[in-house]
């Protein structure tokens, strides 16, 4: 069966993270300007021929400012997890929480996160079939679903 794809591209959105048990520099807070490319899979076009419509994207920028926007992302194990939540209730840091907040971890979050979003906007007649995120313009990571 074929399966038809497009792709909408989330540029330079501020967000720092850390790896912990990085034995370098990576351990520390830093942060990037990282791009997201959601690409976007259907077996059927809309009634405008779309896999999906571009503008009916909101909810998922929406949920990009909300989420990313000059957050910190943190790995759930992070072990000053809970240093990080004071400075977030003081209103010194927005958190993002996510299984691990490496490269790889943050596609994965990501894909997750918006394939159900876009699911549920298409009444699963369209999903996320691949993240691309790209820390700066040097380094990029894919994350496909598992079969």
């Amino acid at each position: 069966m074929d399966h038809l794809s497009c792709s909408k591209t989330y540029l330079e959105i501020p967000f720092a993270h850390r790896q912990w048990m990085h034995s370098g520099h990576c351990s520390k807070i830093h942060g990037h300007n990282w791009t997201i490319e959601i690409v976007f899979q259907c077996k059927s076009l809309d009634s405008n021929g779309f896999v999906v419509d571009f503008g009916e994207l909101n909810f998922l920028r929406d949920w990009i400012q909300k989420n990313l926007d000059h957050a910190c992302l943190l790995s759930a194990d992070d072990p000053e997890l809970v240093r990080f939540k004071d400075l977030e209730r003081d209103k010194l840091i927005q958190l993002h929480v996510v299984e691990s907040a490496s490269c790889e971890g943050i596609a994965k979050h990501l894909f997750e996160t918006f394939d159900q979003m876009v699911r549920t906007k298409t009444e699963d007649r369209t999903w996320i079939s691949r993240i691309e995120l790209y820390e700066d313009t040097r380094n990029k990571e894919y994350y496909t679903k598992p079969n």
